[in-house]
C-alpha cells in the first residue's frame, strides 16, 4: 500500500492542518519503505491518518546524508552562523506554535495548554538558549614544560542518533537536538512512531529555516526495527536516548556489539515527594497534585511516591483527594481540561492492571481507579494509601495518573523510603526548614530535587537521572559535555 506525504487531518472541534507522513532526509520528505504506521487520536480512539517508517536502507540514508554534510558542509559554518540559524529555527517554531501545539493534542491526547506550556514554549526555550552556547565552546591552554605548547580543543562527535519518546515529542526531541547542532554534530532523529507528526512539522521549519541538507534528518519506525538499525549503525558516533530502563539496557548492548559509541540515557523514574510536618500544607497538596498528575502521569520524573509525615498525614491528604477530585477530564482542546487521556489502548491496560495489583497488595484504593467515560483511554485520577514501600505499586513506573501515599515518623526515615528503589531519576521535599531541605536534596539520591515545587524545568538547569534512569544530562551547560570530544594538541617548541 502506498500514499501520498501530505495529509490533511482534522480537529474534532473542525480545524484542517496538512501534515507530512515521508521521512525527512537530506532536507527532503521521501517515502519510507517499512510498512505504512497508524497514527491514533487517543482521545476518540479513531486513526488520524498513516505514516511512513524507515528500513534498514532509509536508516542507512539517512546516516549517510548526515555524515556527508557533518564531513563536507556542517564543519565549515562557523559557531556564529551555526547559532544563528538555531535562533531562526526558534522564531519560526514561536510563529507556527498553534499549529504544533493542535499536531501534538491530535497525536498524543495531551491537553493544549499542556501541549503549548511544554513541548512547544520548552522547545523554544532550548533552542534560543544553545543558540547562544554555539559560538562559546571551546578549550584552555595547559602550561606543562617550558618547551611545550598545550592546548584542547572541544570537537563535535560527528553523526548523533537521537531516540525520543511520545510523551514529549517536540520538547524532549529539542533539548537533545539542539546542543548537538550548537556543538556541530549532524542529527538523525527517530521519533515514537505514535507521535510522528509534530517533528515532520518540525522537520519542515528546519528546511524553511536554512539549514545545510543532512544536518537534521527526522525519521520513524518501530523501536526493534527502526531503532534498532539506528542504535547498531557503525557510523553513528552518539545516541541520545530518552525511554525505559529496558530499552536502554538495549541500546547499551547495541554500542558494545556495533562501534563503542557514546551513550546517554534519560530513562525511568519512581520518584519521591517528601511532605514534612512543617509544610505550607495548602502548597504541598498543589505541587504535589501537579507533580504525579501533570501530562496525565505519563512523565518519567512524575513524583508517583508521596511520602507524609504521620502528624499532618490527615490534613495533607484532605487537601490532596479534595484537588485531585476537581480534575478536570476530558476533550484535550479544551482549555479548561487538566487531564486527557492515556496514549494507547497498550498502556491503558497496563495501568489499570496495576491498580489491580496494588489493590490486591493490600494497598488501600480511596479515589478513582477506573476508566473516565466510555470513548478514548481516560482513566480516573487513581490514588492509595496505607502503601509499603516493598509494594509493586512503589516500586514499579506505573506512567499514569496513579499515586501511591505512605506515612514517615522522621526525615531519616523518610530518605531512607525515597532512597529504596533503582531509579534515581528526581524528588521533592515540602518544608519550611532550610536545613531540613539542604539535608534532604543533599541525601536523596536523585539527579534534581525540587523544594517546595514540583516539575520545573528550565532550558539553564541540568537534567538527568542516577541509578537506573540513566546517565547523562538534557538541557544547561553540562549537556554540551555529552555531544563534543576533548582533544589534547602539545607542540615541541624550539626554545
Amino acid at each position: 500500500m502506498t500514499q501520498g506525504d501530505i495529509q490533511t487531518i482534522q480537529t474534532p472541534h473542525g480545524k484542517e492542518l496538512d501534515v507530512h507522513t515521508y521521512l525527512f532526509i537530506n532536507n527532503e520528505f521521501v517515502p519510507g519503505n517499512g510498512p505504512l504506521i497508524e497514527v491514533v487520536n487517543p482521545a476518540t480512539e479513531e486513526v488520524i491518518c498513516s505514516v511512513h517508517s524507515a528500513n534498514e536502507d532509509d536508516v542507512n540514508n539517512a546516516v549517510e546524508a548526515a555524515n556527508v554534510s557533518y564531513s563536507k558542509v556542517w564543519c565549515k559554518v562557523s559557531p556564529c552562523e551555526r547559532g544563528k540559524l538555531i535562533h531562526k529555527l526558534a522564531v519560526l517554531m514561536e510563529r507556527d506554535a498553534v499549529e504544533l501545539a493542535n499536531i501534538t493534542v491530535l497525536e498524543n491526547g495531551k491537553t493544549y495548554t499542556m501541549a503549548c506550556a511544554t513541548d512547544v514554549d520548552l522547545s523554544i526555550q532550548s533552542l534560543h538558549y544553545f543558540a547562544g552556547w554555539a559560538d562559546k565552546i571551546h578549550g584552555k591552554t595547559i602550561d606543562t614544560t617550558y618547551d611545550k605548547m598545550c592546548y584542547t580543543r572541544h570537537e563535535p562527535l560527528g553523526v548523533v542518533g537521537c531516540v525520543v519518546p511520545w510523551n514529549y515529542p517536540l520538547a524532549l526531541a529539542t533539548w537533545k537536538l539542539a546542543p548537538a547542532l550548537a556543538t556541530g554534530n549532524c542529527v538523525v532523529i527517530k521519533s515514537s512512531e505514535i507521535t510522528p507528526l509534530s517533528l515532520y512539522k518540525l522537520a519542515l521549519i528546519v528546511k524553511e529555516a536554512g539549514f545545510p541538507p543532512g544536518v537534521i534528518n527526522i525519521i520513524t519506525g518501530y523501536g526493534h526495527t527502526t531503532g534498532n538499525y539506528l542504535t547498531h549503525h557503525p557510523k553513528v558516533n552518539k545516541i541520545a536516548f530518552t525511554g525505559s530502563t529496558a530499552t536502554g539496557r538495549k541500546i547499551m548492548e547495541a554500542s558494545a556489539k556495533s562501534n563503542l559509541k557514546n551513550i546517554q540515557l534519560e530513562l525511568g523514574g519512581k520518584s519521591a515527594q517528601i511532605v514534612c510536618d512543617d509544610a505550607d500544607l495548602k502548597n504541598a497538596a498543589m505541587q504535589a497534585w501537579y507533580g504525579v498528575f501533570f501530562n496525565h502521569g505519563q512523565s518519567c520524573s512524575a513524583g508517583s511516591r508521596i511520602l507524609v509525615h504521620e502528624t499532618v498525614f490527615d490534613e495533607f491528604m484532605g487537601l490532596f483527594i479534595d484537588l485531585t477530585k476537581k480534575t478536570v477530564i476530558g476533550d484535550p482542546f479544551d482549555t479548561e481540561t487538566f487531564q486527557g487521556p492515556q496514549i494507547n489502548k497498550l498502556q491503558f491496560d497496563k495501568i489499570l492492571n496495576y491498580i489491580k495489583v496494588g489493590q490486591q497488595e493490600g494497598a488501600k484504593l480511596v479515589l478513582g481507579g477506573k476508566r473516565w467515560g466510555t470513548k478514548g483511554y481516560f482513566i480516573e485520577p487513581t490514588i492509595f494509601t496505607e502503601c509499603q514501600n516493598s509494594m509493586r505499586i512503589m516500586q514499579e513506573e506505573i506512567f499514569g495518573p496513579v499515586v501511591a501515599v505512605s506515612t514517615f515518623k522522621n526525615i531519616e526515615d523518610a530518605i531512607k523510603i525515597a532512597n529504596d528503589s533503582i531509579y534515581g531519576l528526581a524528588g521533592g521535599v515540602y518544608t519550611k526548614n532550610i536545613h531540613t531541605a539542604i539535608q534532604v536534596s543533599n541525601q536523596m539520591k536523585a539527579g534534581t530535587v525540587w523544594v517546595n515545587c514540583y516539575g520545573s524545568f528550565d532550558a539553564s538547569t541540568p537534567f538527568g537521572g542516577f541509578g537506573q534512569s540513566g546517565f547523562g544530562k538534557d538541557l544547561g551547560e553540562d549537556s554540551l559535555r555529552e555531544y563534543t570530544r576533548v582533544k589534547t594538541v602539545k607542540f615541541k617548541l624550539d626554545i
